[in-house]
């Protein structure tokens, strides 16, 4: 944590959430394992955090952290700032304080499960060169938390205004520290997270270094820190730009220097969010009344974004896996792993993990809890489909169970009206509040769908999802020498594209669609309201007024999902439906932006419609990386095969890269963060940021790893 010690008393700052309004922040350079480089900007205030790990012993080793603070620009930042370093248990293992002087933790030792015995020492600090002391004034917390998402809570109630700095023949001034803790008010929870925190006040520029020594480790080669520090970190450094140089090969790609650095940066972000997480999920499911805790569990994952959304997300992982899987083929398995472990015994894995009280509390209540007939897309696949060529055999036959139980799942549980049909469950169960009912499961929450939920649905990009499950399923038993005919055979028939266009064509609409019970003429109308005698009316509600009476019909709303068989290449090259899909995908009309494609045709009914009062327009428009990137791979595939229409594909393909990469770079260069989603009107970032999960999939685009 660090607060700039501002005369009006200045924000404690922690965890970078977005209404912090931080100029950026990230990771620099990070290779997943050995080192990171991570830059912190807060109005004038640049907070360098670097550290390195060194293993050894049993239980991983030593590592080193520093952190360099410095003004920077003419945001005229304090003159005075404080760095809060802290440890923390979870209700698990155990700390010691050693404190100098009164006021300095100088160390904490301490033991647990996964680390044995270890000693985290906190260096004085010096100058930014590394070389003179620098005078600070030190304070210290002892305490305990309700747990550790109320870390921020218990430092922020012990902080007190009457402490002074007084630097030898300097100003004096007054400034914030951590005093004694009284306790959270109105906190009902019991402490179980033992928190103890070392601060150092200090003028700028100064360095400050951490080190955590294992007391495994017998053949310590010294302290990794000071010039050690600096080497290791140069060292490593080195070796990264080699690597990312061998694996995306963008400087022969002719990519200048700070287009590289925005790559080097998209894929260390991915990396640096990792996070492992232990606790329970909350589930409902048709056998309990209520939500019910599933057992305890573990996951090792990436996420969408480690401030906004710091918790795994089903399909957002296959994104995050095919560009990890192209750096670190073994992480990219162990995730992959993790995931598969979280099955139940049905063969349902729940689409957002939602493990331990850090997660929960980013989290709204509505969206805690996890139903045992919702799906998501599988793109655990398209990770599995690039890593099934190269992986262990050990490893595909402990998986292969896993993988034939999700799939039968999907098959079992997902299946349409008609045979090889699909239909997403969990539509929203209220149509009145919505000009229309959301299809979460899909993971394209608010794009259009049939506007009356039916059980005669037939929903294309599931029927598409499973066509290359089928495909996955066999390869991966081939190559286990297990039975793939079935699978085979359920390809055939998912890829057959007379079936396909009798299903999914709407002739009247020149795509492929959804089918369901389905309104052309719906809209959003502000309902009448009486008062009550004496009483004032109540707020009106904006409902769903539905003009033409629902029937059974083609989804008339061409986007993303109408690209499907496109984008998962279930269309021959001489395929006649390929022309009027890459029709609309370049038509400005419809789905072509100079920023990429959109996600709803400019042109349809619900483009950038909001569906409700307070629900604004998320796939309706908007241009998302994840699919520009299924988009680019399948352009890339028809472009270089015989075919009517390959020219076409490979003028579309070299288009859409460039617009993609430049817009993605620009508004990197311009706000200092990735995005989820971007305007299909101006190409500015939109929604949460930094958003380094699939948004990182850039890197894969620029390199043309697909």
């Amino acid at each position: 944590m660090w607060l700039q010690q501002r005369e009006a008393g200045g924000g404690l700052r922690h965890t970078c959430e977005q209404g912090d309004g931080l100029a950026s922040y990230g990771w620099l350079r990070h290779d997943g394992d050995n080192f990171g480089v991570q830059d912190v900007r807060d109005r004038g205030l640049l907070l360098r955090t670097e550290f390195v790990k060194r293993p050894g012993g049993e239980h991983g080793g030593d590592w080193s952290w520093r952190v360099t603070a410095r003004p920077e620009g003419a945001g005229s930042p304090a003159s005075l700032v404080s760095l809060f370093f802290y440890v923390a248990t979870d209700g698990q293992g155990t700390l010691r304080p050693h404190v100098e002087d009164g006021t300095r933790l100088a160390a904490v030792t301490g033991t647990s499960e996964e680390l044995g015995d270890f000693k985290i020492t906190f260096l004085r600090p010096t100058t930014e060169s590394g070389e003179d002391p620098k005078y600070s004034s030190y304070h210290y917390l002892d305490a305990w938390s309700p747990g550790l998402h109320r870390l921020t809570d218990v430092v922020r109630s012990s902080l007190s205004d009457r402490f002074v700095f007084s630097p030898p023949g300097g100003p004096r001034q007054r400034f914030l520290a951590v005093d004694t803790f009284r306790g959270l008010p109105g906190a009902a929870e019991a402490p179980r997270s033992h928190l103890l925190l070392h601060q150092v006040t200090l003028r700028l520029p100064a360095r400050v270094e951490v080190t955590f020594e294992s007391g495994s480790v017998r053949d310590r080669r010294g302290p990794l820190v000071g010039p050690a520090l600096t080497a290791e970190l140069a060292r490593h450094e080195a070796a990264f730009e080699r690597r990312f140089e061998e694996t995306f090969a963008l400087e022969r790609k002719g990519f200048p220097p700070a287009q590289r650095r925005f790559a080097q940066a998209a894929l260390s972000n991915m990396l640096g969010g990792m996070g492992y997480f232990h606790g329970h999920s909350l589930v409902q499911s048709p056998l309990h009344e209520h939500p019910v805790p599933y057992p305890e569990s573990s996951l090792f994952t990436a996420v969408p974004s480690r401030s906004f959304f710091p918790r795994g997300f089903l399909w957002d992982e296959g994104f995050h896996q095919l560009l990890l899987a192209r750096w670190d083929p073994e992480l990219s398995r162990e995730v992959i792993a993790h995931w598969f472990d979280l099955m139940n015994a049905e063969g349902w894995i729940p689409r957002e993990q939602i493990l331990g009280e850090e997660a929960r509390a980013k989290v709204p209540p509505e969206f805690v809890v996890q139903h045992s007939e919702t799906a998501n897309p599988p793109t655990l696949f398209l990770a599995l489909q690039r890593l099934l060529g190269t992986a262990p055999l050990p490893y595909l036959r402990r998986l292969f169970p896993r993988l034939r139980a999700w799939y039968e799942w999907y098959n079992s549980t997902q299946a349409g009206p008609l045979p090889y049909t699909f239909r997403w469950r969990g539509r929203d169960a209220d149509p009145e509040r919505f000009l229309n009912p959301k299809t979460l499961a899909s993971g394209l929450d608010d794009y259009p769908r049939a506007s009356h939920p039916s059980a005669d649905e037939r929903h294309l990009d599931l029927r598409c999802w499973m066509a290359l499950a089928s495909q996955v399923l066999a390869e991966a038993a081939e190559r286990l020498g297990e039975p793939a005919e079935p699978y085979r055979q359920m390809q055939r028939a998912l890829s057959d594209n007379e079936l396909l266009e009798r299903l999914h064509w709407a002739e009247e609409l020149g795509a492929f669609a959804d089918y369901g019970n389905h309104s052309r003429a719906v809209g959003l109308r502000r309902e009448a309201v009486r008062a009550a005698p004496g009483r004032p009316p109540p707020a009106p509600r904006l409902v769903r007024v539905v003009r033409e009476a629902p029937r059974p019909r083609f989804v008339g709303a061409l986007g993303y999902v109408s690209l499907f068989p496109l984008l998962l290449q279930l269309l021959p090259p001489d395929s006649p439906r390929l022309a009027p899909v890459l029709a609309a995908m370049r038509s400005e009309r419809q789905l072509w932006t100079p920023f990429g494609l959109r996600s709803l045709a400019r042109d349809s009914p619900l483009y950038m419609q909001r569906n409700t009062e307070h629900d604004p327009p998320y796939w309706r428009g908007p241009v998302w990386v994840n699919i520009n990137y299924l988009a680019l791979r399948a352009l890339h595939a028809y472009g270089s095969r015989p075919g009517p229409h390959r020219e076409q594909a490979a003028e579309l393909y070299r288009e859409l890269r460039h617009n993609l990469v430049a817009n993605l770079y620009r508004q990197y260069a311009e706000s200092g963060y990735l995005w989820e989603h971007y305007s299909d009107s101006t190409g500015a970032g939109q929604g949460s940021h930094p958003f380094t999960g699939w948004s990182a999939l850039v890197v894969l685009v620029m390199a043309e790893d697909y």
